[in-house]
């Protein structure tokens, strides 16, 4: 009778163990709306893509998250591989996991969840960065992505979202099938929202587009990687890049046209239903000059960074009130 009770006990420990370690929000796609605990949920984000590269990014980021929240921030997304010249390997060549990654990425989304945020969780990166493997096929790319979902099943994180291969790069780079990328996710559990990021419509698999993606009737359109389109010579071309230099220049820099242009294409999207997630070379520059995962000043040179939008932001939509968690819910 003893080792009955004492198993007993053990199993009802195990079982509110886990329930501890699961997610209090979940993220959904009803029709062109995006939901959060069953409640409309529209994003707005930052781009956060290369917050993995160390301890020290990952913990600015969670500290910030109140901050962020505060402006009206709702969602980051942060990236497996990293982004350009954050040479994250987030997975390993026979596509599992990497540890030293998903530990950092399971804080992040937990600390979201405590908050009532939402994580894009980037999958592929395929450009100029030294996270990809040459030598993956389409059979690794589905495996990356079966694997990603399959973690975050493990670990209940439902309040996030997947992008399968950042902006269709390793689509155009390795030909691989971004909606067989999506299957493969899904086999793992359908009921996570996959989105795909290339030029054209998002596949019937997928549950909504972002940033490249065409916006098709019937799915949600989330602009993932926004930035001012008047930059001279390109945001994310000559205005931030130079030959031979491997990190970004004009980090977290926005002349007052750029600043208007953005904050018009903000409005428009978020007027129109649309999600929005601004992306900065403030956000995204490498060591010694960053990840700056903090809303860093008014985009001058002696004061750089993304304040200015936060301002915005926050002026017209107010800060971040999350739903009632799901744990809330139930105990009512």
């Amino acid at each position: 009778m003893k080792y009955y009770l004492l198993t007993c006990l053990l199993l009802l420990l195990c079982f509110f163990c886990h329930q501890s370690h699961a997610g209090d929000y979940a993220f959904t796609v009803k029709g062109e709306k995006t939901y959060l605990n069953g409640h409309e949920f529209l994003v707005k984000g930052l781009r956060c893509s290369n917050a993995l590269i160390s301890d020290r990014t990952t913990d600015e980021l969670i500290a910030n998250l109140d901050t962020f929240a505060r402006y009206g921030v709702n969602t980051v997304s942060v990236f497996f591989m990293g982004s350009r010249f954050g040479d994250v390997k987030g997975y390993r060549e026979d596509a599992s996991l990497n540890p030293v990654y998903s530990r950092r990425m399971d804080r992040i989304i937990a600390a979201a969840d405590k908050r009532g945020m939402v994580v894009l969780v980037g999958c592929l990166y395929w450009s100029t960065s030294k996270a990809k493997w040459e030598s993956w096929t389409q059979t690794q790319a589905n495996l990356a992505v079966a694997n990603t979902v399959r973690w975050l099943k493990e670990h209940d994180y439902r309040n996030v979202f997947i992008d399968v291969d950042n902006e269709g790069m390793a689509r155009k780079a390795k030909g691989f099938d971004n909606r067989r990328m999506v299957i493969a996710g899904k086999a793992v559990d359908p009921t996570f929202v996959i989105a795909t990021n290339f030029h054209g419509p998002p596949p019937a698999e997928a549950d909504l587009g972002i940033h490249h993606s065409e916006k098709v009737p019937g799915k949600p359109y989330i602009e993932s990687e926004a930035t001012p389109s008047n930059a001279p010579g390109n945001y994310w071309g000559k205005y931030s890049k130079v030959d031979g230099y491997y990190n970004y220049i004009n980090i977290g820099l926005y002349n007052e046209d750029m600043k208007a242009n953005q904050i018009k294409k903000t409005n428009e999207h978020l007027s129109n239903g649309m999600g929005y997630m601004l992306a900065s070379t403030w956000l995204q520059c490498v060591p010694p000059h960053g990840p700056n995962n903090n809303p860093g000043g008014y985009g001058t040179k002696d004061d750089p960074g993304i304040r200015w939008w936060l301002d915005y932001l926050r002026n017209r939509y107010g800060p971040y009130e999350p739903p009632a968690s799901r744990l809330k819910t139930v105990g009512r």
